[in-house]
Formats: C-alpha cells, structure tokens, sequence
C-alpha cells in the first residue's frame, strides 16, 4: 500500500467551516495532510500568515493527519519541494469548478505528475467564503455556524468587537 501525502493550499483568511469539512474529507482518505497558507505578497491579507496558521491549528487539532503549513511562490514548486502528489481543491458551486479546473490543467501543465483531487462541499457550506465572512463581520452582523470559535474570537479582536 502506497503512503499517500495531500495539499490542501488555499489563502484560508479566515478558515471556515466550510474549509474544515474539506480537510475532514480529505484526511479520511489521504494518509496525511497539509493545509497549507498561501503566502501572496500581491493580495491583502486581513489577518497575518501567522494568525491565519493559528486558526487553521486549533480549528482541525481534532485531525491527527492534518498538519498545517504555510508557503509562497509556485504551488508546483512547494509540492515538488516537499514531495506531495495530490492537490485537494473544495468545490461550493459551479463557478468555483470552472476556475479550479483551468487551475488544475495549468498545474498539470507545470508537473504532469501532480494530480488533483476536488471534493465538493455540502449543501450548508456552499454559500460561506471567506470573503463573504469578513464582510458580514466588519458590517456588525454575526457568523455562527460559518467559522471556528478561534475564528470568532479573532474577528473580534481585528474588529475591536465585544458580544
């Protein structure tokens, strides 16, 4: 039986719950996982790399398998680097497929031996991004159900919140 490493890379600011169900999937059927944070000096980041890994540790500490990590450049690069395989890619709606399937055949391009798994989310996430929790949290409204409790609790410190 092959030993079988996963990616999971994604920004993750914030982690949600629909992330977390990603890597619970993921972790059921790879040996071991990375969720890994993107590091995008281009792109704006509303909580820091190491906030964004913090989270990401607390909220999947109940997943023996999953570690967490963070990375810059390439994505076929850092997978080459550490040696991973597969790339594990959520999927909420159509539109998130098209964009992930043009990802998917680039990264194949790059390194044909890289392969790409999608898991598609349930029905109770499909609607949560992270975008989309910020949003609602900087323009007071809550997030039950969306996010982590770290996740809630750092919302509120970035927005000087109290509930």
């Amino acid at each position: 039986m092959k030993h079988t490493r996963a990616l999971y890379p994604g920004s993750f600011d914030p982690i949600t719950n629909g992330h977390i169900y990603i890597a619970e999937r993921a972790a059921a059927v790879f040996d071991e996982l990375e969720v890994s944070v993107l590091i995008n000096p281009q792109k704006q980041s509303t909580f820091t790399t190491e906030e964004r890994c913090e989270m990401a540790k607390e909220a999947l500490a109940h997943l023996p398998n999953v570690t967490v990590n963070h990375f810059g450049g390439l994505l076929v690069d850092y997978m080459k680097q550490q040696k991973f395989r597969v790339i594990i890619r959520g999927l909420r709606a159509m539109s998130d497929f098209e964009y992930e399937f043009q990802t998917a055949l680039m990264n194949r391009q790059l390194s044909p031996d890289i392969e790409t798994f999608f898991i598609v989310t349930e029905a109770r996430y499909s609607y949560i991004s992270s975008n989309a929790v910020r949003d609602i949290y900087r323009f007071g409204a809550v997030v039950p159900g969306m996010v982590p409790p770290i996740v809630e609790r750092k919302l509120r410190e970035k927005f000087h919140r109290s509930e």
